[in-house]
C-alpha cells in the first residue's frame, strides 16, 4: 500500500462524537511507552503525525486519522499508566471498552506488545477481554531493533504459548522497527487486504438504521 495522504481529524473521549462509522478503522492500542506513536509515523510516512513522547500516558484520546481517503488510522490511549489517579484510569478504561466493543467500523484491533520483555500480564489480559468479546486482532511486536532477532523471536514464542492457554489459536503476528521501517509493508499489506473486502453500502445502510433508531428513542 502507498500512503498518498494522512490527515488528523478529531480528538475526543465520545464515541457519538466520533466520524460517521462509514470507513474501515484500524485501533492501535498496548502498554504505555511501547512505541506506538513512533510506529504509527512510520507506517503513514508521516513524522510528527502522531505525537511521541517519552511519559507513559501521554495519548488521552481516541485519536482518529484519515489515511488515503479510504480508512482510518485510531490512536488509542495505552493501558497500564503510572501516574494518573485510579478514578480517571477507570473513565479511561471505560470509554476506550466502550469504542471497541461499540464501533460498527472498526475491522481490526492491533495490539500493540514491547519486543524486548517477556509477556506481561496486562498484554494477556487485554488480549483475552478481545477474545471474549469475539473482537478481531493481531499482535504487533515493536521496537525490534533493539535487540537480536533471536531475542524476538523468543519473546514471540512465549507470548504464544500464554494465549494459547485460552486460544485455540494464536492471531497474526507482525514483527517491527519503527526506526528500521521493519514491518511496514507487511502491516500496510494486511491493512490493504481487508480494506478490498469492506463494503461501504452495508456500512451505510447500519449507520442510517442505528440514526433511525436513536431518533425514534427520542
Amino acid at each position: 500500500m502507498i500512503i498518498k495522504s494522512a490527515e488528523f481529524i478529531c480528538s475526543n473521549t465520545q464515541v457519538s462524537k466520533l466520524p460517521p462509522p462509514l470507513k474501515p478503522e484500524y485501533a492501535f492500542i498496548g502498554r504505555s511507552n511501547v512505541g506506538k506513536s513512533s510506529l504509527i509515523n512510520m507506517l503513514v510516512a508521516k513524522k510528527g503525525l502522531a505525537k511521541t513522547s517519552q511519559t507513559p500516558g501521554k495519548t488521552q484520546l481516541i485519536n482518529h486519522f484519515y489515511i488515503n481517503d479510504t480508512w482510518y488510522l485510531v490512536d488509542l490511549p495505552g493501558y497500564g499508566y503510572a501516574r494518573i489517579s485510579k478514578s480517571k484510569k477507570e473513565d479511561w478504561d471505560k470509554f476506550i471498552r466502550t469504542y471497541l466493543n461499540k464501533r460498527e467500523s472498526l475491522q481490526c484491533v492491533m495490539v500493540l506488545i514491547d519486543s524486548r520483555v517477556p509477556p506481561q500480564k496486562i498484554d494477556i489480559q487485554f488480549c483475552n477481554w478481545l477474545g471474549e468479546k469475539g473482537l478481531s486482532f493481531v499482535l504487533i511486536f515493536t521496537k525490534a531493533d533493539k535487540q537480536s532477532s533471536i531475542k524476538t523471536d523468543q519473546t514471540i514464542a512465549a507470548f504464544k504459548k500464554e494465549l494459547l492457554k485460552t486460544f485455540e489459536e494464536v492471531p497474526q503476528v507482525f514483527i517491527t522497527s519503527a526506526e528500521e521501517h521493519t514491518g511496514r509493508e507487511e502491516v500496510l499489506g494486511f491493512i490493504g487486504s481487508i480494506n478490498a473486502q469492506f463494503d461501504p453500502k452495508a456500512a451505510a445502510a447500519v449507520y442510517e438504521d442505528y440514526k433511525n433508531s436513536i431518533e425514534n428513542n427520542t
